[in-house]
């Protein structure tokens, strides 16, 4: 039987271990890799907590995981999984109303954050005001029309 100082010397190898693994998990989701100097730093610091702290520190990184990898979804898809957001949106989003989404033009004739006319918006699946639909519904809508139609929906922004 192992003293129990190897115990813990093992449990909090793994714990390392398993903070280290997530911590290039989420630098990746970042777009910077943690390098292997970091990650000895990383594992330098660890050895200086409780084994309790490390698993609190690694539940929080992990929960910091699950929060950025929710963020860039829905930056990547509106929140529709189905129907990926094409950066032009965003530039056409940004020049139409300054990525409003409650943005209604001076006439009242186009409203929301791409500035969608009301038959525009139900040839696309949209019902009632698109100014009142959440911000991921104009998102996913607009997908849809620029998927079926391109950039020409918008005449001055789509350029």
């Amino acid at each position: 039987m192992k003293p129990p100082g190897d115990m813990i010397t093992g449990a909090m190898k793994i714990l390392t271990d398993r903070h280290v693994h997530f911590a290039r998990r989420y630098h990746r989701l970042l777009g910077d890799p943690l390098t292997r100097a970091e990650r000895s730093e990383i594992r330098g610091r660890l050895a200086q907590l409780t084994p309790y702290r490390v698993r609190v520190e690694t539940r929080e990184l992990r929960e910091d995981i699950r929060h950025l990898r929710g963020k860039l979804e829905r930056k990547l898809h509106g929140g529709a999984p189905a129907v990926p957001i094409p950066q032009q949106l965003e530039g056409i989003a940004m020049c139409e109303s300054h990525g409003n989404p409650r943005a209604v033009s001076s006439s009242g004739t186009y409203r929301g954050k791409y500035q969608f006319s009301f038959t525009t918006w139900g040839t696309v699946g949209g019902k009632g005001d698109p100014a009142a639909a959440s911000e991921t519904e104009q998102d996913r809508r607009a997908a849809i029309l620029y998927r079926k139609a391109g950039p020409g929906q918008w005449p001055v922004c789509g350029r």
